[in-house]
């Protein structure tokens, strides 16, 4: 037992018996005007106020000094423990008996309060940590959160919560508290069914931990298991839905990739095993033919492989646009030029006015945006329908560009969508791709501090970006003004 609890109880006795003593002087100034009877009522009042204030101990004790000072001083012959009438003597047994058995019901009502009182504390102080616990899942969190509600309710010298051999994982209260030279009062295992996740442990100042307070740690580190059992269930499970979605994702991509491989493979293959098996002529339209379809198939490899790459960059971050000043106007028509095959079959206009502003933005990824763009548009819309690529300045900051087909309108409920990676409106038996070119105009277009979009249109669909005139607080350029005829 502490010192300060011997103190605390050792008082408590002398107390008692200073009200003992108190209640007696009062009585025995009034010796003559009260009968023995009522004298032996009275003196329970403070045998019971004194096991109420200070427990059973110093009430059985009062108890017993009452009977003693009650015999003494109000029993004839007075002033001596000898009792010659027989009613005197039932009365004394009598109090004896009342005085006893108060004592012991105040005390056990007390007891079962104090009781009641700790194991609702005990309640509350369990479900504000388990509170804290439910919203956490990361193992430090839980850890910090576990080891500071642990030192708030025990106030410790120092406590320790390990999660493992990394020094990362140690925890420790007060933080700039350097450790005991002494062992911990108290080590707590923290056991999951899996085995143990950690230890606690507690240094007190004072030496000596209740069975009461270690039940608390004990359910504390209970708490703390399951927590931490929890947050590694969550974590597993998320890396299981993460492997299940990049299996998928691969699966896409080795699917979409195999299929849109395959035919400019087998075309340029046809082609060139028809040119080396000299049954076409040098000089005749064939070989151009032959050799224009090669041409176009690696174009189109030449654009898969591109947005493969550039979608892997897009992930990884490592998309970093290098904005100069450029003419828009320059960059379609190098989109335009380069694709002058693909777009024969269709009728092109482009609308861009000559007093549009510079436009700070990467060529080569602007570029890119164009010809998925303008690529879509070719698969969606039926030949020889109109595609138009228009552009203005809204709002003096922002360059506003849209291409539009005459393609079939996309349902409502599929315009946020079509961004996504690998996400097709039609089935892929009816148009050929990937599925990467949109969503790689989204990562370079938002790179850029832009924003894209789809609308459906009258007739037809369209594909809006908008585009920075401003880089890094530098207003917008105008195009340089042409010299005039001498």
């Amino acid at each position: 037992m502490r010192p300060s609890s011997i103190s605390a109880r050792l008082i408590s006795y002398l107390l008692a018996a200073a009200l003992i003593a108190a209640a007696t002087a009062v009585l025995f100034v009034m010796r003559q005007a009260l009968d023995t009877s009522l004298v032996a009522l009275l003196y329970l009042l403070p045998v019971g106020l004194i096991t109420a204030l200070w427990g059973l101990g110093p009430g059985a004790t009062s108890a017993l000094l009452a009977f003693l000072t009650f015999n003494y001083f109000f029993i004839q012959p007075y002033y001596t423990f000898a009792v010659h009438q027989p009613l005197d003597l039932v009365i004394l047994m009598v109090f004896l008996i009342v005085a006893v058995v108060i004592s012991q019901l105040v005390g056990r009502a007390q007891a079962g309060m104090a009781a009641a009182t700790a194991r609702e504390r005990e309640a509350t102080q369990l479900y504000e940590l388990s509170t804290e616990l439910a919203g956490l899942h990361d193992d430090q969190d839980i850890g910090r959160t576990l080891a500071e509600e642990a030192q708030t309710v025990f106030q410790g010298e120092r406590l320790e919560l390990d999660l493992g051999p990394d020094p990362a994982q140690l925890i420790c209260l007060p933080a700039d508290a350097s450790p005991p030279e002494r062992p911990p009062e108290l080590t707590l295992p923290i056991q999951a069914a899996r085995g143990a996740l950690g230890e606690i442990r507690l240094w007190r100042a004072a030496p000596g931990i209740s069975s009461g307070e270690k039940r608390l740690l004990q359910t504390f580190a209970s708490q703390g298991a399951l927590a931490l059992e929890r947050a590694r269930l969550a974590q597993a499970e998320s890396r299981a839905k993460i492997l299940e979605e990049s299996d998928r994702l691969k699966s896409a991509i080795l699917s979409s990739v195999s299929h849109e491989l395959r035919t400019p493979l087998a075309t340029i293959k046809a082609s060139a095993t028809s040119l080396l098996s000299g049954e076409v002529d040098w000089d005749s339209p064939a070989r151009n033919e032959l050799l224009t379809a090669i041409d176009d198939e690696a174009d189109h490899l030449n654009l898969v492989v591109g947005n493969l790459l550039d979608m892997s960059r897009i992930e990884a971050g490592a998309l970093k646009p290098r904005r100069e000043w450029n003419i828009l106007s320059e960059i379609v028509g190098s989109v335009v030029s380069r694709m002058s095959r693909q777009v024969e079959t269709h009728r092109l206009e482009i609308d861009l006015p000559e007093d549009l502003p510079l436009v700070p933005v990467d060529y080569v990824q602007i570029e890119q945006v164009f010809t998925n763009l303008l690529s879509n548009s070719l698969k969606y819309a039926s030949g020889g329908t109109l595609i138009r690529i228009r552009a203005g300045v809204r709002d003096g900051s922002m360059v506003h560009v849209q291409v539009s087909n005459q393609g079939p309108r996309v349902p409502e409920e599929h315009l946020e969508r079509i961004f996504d990676k690998f996400y097709r409106v039609t089935d892929a038996d009816r148009v050929t791709g990937i599925g990467l070119g949109l969503s790689i105009c989204k990562g370079i277009v938002e790179a850029h501090g832009g924003r894209i979009w789809g609308e459906n249109l009258s007739e037809g669909f369209a594909f809006n970006f908008t585009l920075p005139l401003t880089r890094d607080g530098t207003p917008p350029r105008r195009l340089p003004a042409e010299p005039e005829d001498a």
